[in-house]
């Protein structure tokens, strides 16, 4: 069963893997086995004009602290940067998926 969280949730959250403040970003989580996914908006790239497309990042906690799995960009034509081992790991399509659906809506 997959449990998600709100970034209105409250709960103990530890340090990204980037070093910053969980706080930071926070577009909700997700659980598979024992691994803890969360996704973190790190805004558009700003460093060309016009802006880059929206970034994503998403971590992994399964007991030994918060580890990159991936990033995203909101734009189709983007592939997904999967971080060492998790490079072609059968749960990638089912960890993007879940990552996406965090995402808030509109309307």
């Amino acid at each position: 069963m997959v449990r998600t969280a709100g970034a209105a949730e409250d709960g103990p959250r530890r340090l990204r893997s980037d070093g910053l403040s969980p706080a930071e970003g926070f577009l909700g989580d997700f659980t598979r086995g024992p691994a803890l996914f969360s996704v973190y908006d790190l805004g558009a790239d700003q460093s060309g004009y016009p802006n880059g497309p929206n970034r994503y990042l998403i971590d992994v906690e399964d007991g030994v602290g918060a580890r990159e799995c991936c990033r995203f960009t909101d734009d189709p034509e983007d592939e997904p940067a999967w971080r060492g081992a998790w490079n072609n790991d059968p749960w990638c399509p089912w960890i993007l998926k879940h990552a996406k659906a965090q995402f808030p809506r509109s309307g």
